[in-house]
């Protein structure tokens, strides 16, 4: 299908007002579907910005659905650094006169960006869209896993309406159910229930405080480096850093931390799929919501154009193979480390039960610290969670 019937591209006037004067800027250097121009052939792209004005399912912030084009005025005049990459911003998919029908056209533009390898960068909306993109996987046959950048787990009440309060309900209910993991990266104690922390617990999933994050960033690159597809609520960043939120707080990530989380995720060779929601420009203030997120988006790209194929397979020569034997385990732990980029990753293949089924989950991202410690005959937490999975 002809995915231009479920865009609306983007207006002239709109890009003449974004202060484009220097021919380096993203804004001039990108491929723009805009008025009077036909949609280009897509399969020389290797990103697609997306926006999506809709917030008709929001949990109470009305308003997200105008963040799309804030956030893409304040990209637009930030400076491509990236010979090697090519973007195309396909404007915004077109607001069905019922949300199935927005949610509809989300999915078959992101099949289409499937085919084609090409990574969408979505500007929400608010984050119940994210469940829309994780249907498009009924189709591929393959788990995948999502990481979710929040401070909440967005479960939701008992029979509550899908929202952006409760999607992950509906993700997690889901049959068939292709999830085989999700993440949270900063989910903030005083806004998530003891009960929701055990339930995560008990569904093998893997959820990190915010403090525990904020002491070191860089432990969430194993986490990004896992994910297919990676979530945003602008509402997990500080007020400071990201006022344009109808619910925001004193406490939360910097936009500094935003930025080096998304440059990790743009360095993962797996993901298919990244997008910010949840801003609201009407609570916005000079912008510094719209400048945070178009930041991330850079940083994001700036990750993707670094990327090398260090992901692992069964016959990769590029790896070095460490093997350890724990006293009170029968089963050796083998770590793989890249020749070349130095990341780790934790070989599970020899547990699954489906070769086919879990071959893309077979090697779980770790770090060095999570080897030293299995020498110092400790299993990380990580190990145990995933092989309780594949059993």
């Amino acid at each position: 299908m002809e995915i231009s019937v479920f865009l609306n591209n983007i207006k002239q006037d709109f890009i003449e007002s974004c202060n484009l004067y220097h021919p380096k800027q993203i804004g001039n250097t990108i491929t723009i579907y805009k008025e009077g121009v036909d949609l280009p052939e897509l399969d020389e792209f290797q990103l697609a910005i997306i926006g999506v004005e809709e917030d008709r399912n929001s949990f109470d912030n009305t308003g997200s659905k105008d963040a799309p084009n804030a956030i893409r005025r304040a990209l637009y005049q930030l400076f491509n650094h990236w010979n090697n990459v090519n973007i195309i911003d396909l404007g915004n998919i077109k607001t069905g006169f019922e949300i199935e029908d927005t949610y509809f056209a989300l999915s078959n533009v992101f099949t289409t960006l499937m085919k084609y390898r090409i990574i969408p960068i979505i500007l929400g909306g608010s984050q119940d869209l994210t469940y829309p993109i994780y249907q498009v996987y009924e189709n591929t046959g393959k788990l995948v896993n999502i990481t979710s950048i929040d401070s909440r787990f967005d479960i939701g009440q008992d029979n509550e309406q899908l929202n952006s309060n409760s999607y992950l309900s509906y993700i997690i209910l889901h049959q068939p159910n292709f999830l085989f993991n999700y993440t949270n990266i900063g989910y903030q104690s005083y806004y998530v229930d003891n009960q929701s922390v055990d339930l995560m617990k008990q569904l093998l999933f893997d959820v990190h405080r915010i403090g525990k994050i904020k002491n070191n960033v860089e432990i969430t690159e194993p986490l990004l480096r896992n994910a297919d597809i990676i979530t945003v609520d602008t509402s997990a960043f500080c007020a400071s850093d990201a006022p344009g939120v109808k619910y925001n707080s004193p406490n939360g990530f910097s936009s500094e931390d935003g930025c080096k989380m998304t440059r990790y995720a743009g360095l993962n060779s797996k993901l298919t799929s990244i997008g910010f929601f949840e801003y609201n420009p009407s609570y916005d203030i000079n912008n510094v919501t719209a400048n945070t997120l178009s930041q991330m988006i850079w940083y994001f790209i700036e990750g993707f154009s670094l990327r090398i194929n260090d992901y692992p397979t069964h016959d990769s020569k590029d790896f070095k193979r460490y093997i350890v034997k724990m006293d009170d385990i029968d089963d050796e732990i083998i770590f793989l480390c890249h020749k070349v980029s130095g990341k780790w990753w934790m070989d599970l293949s020899f547990k699954s039960r489906d070769r086919e089924k879990y071959e893309r989950h077979h090697y779980i991202p770790c770090s060095r610290e999570d080897y030293e410690l299995t020498m110092e005959n400790e299993l990380p937490d990580k190990w145990w969670q995933f092989y309780q999975k594949l059993m």
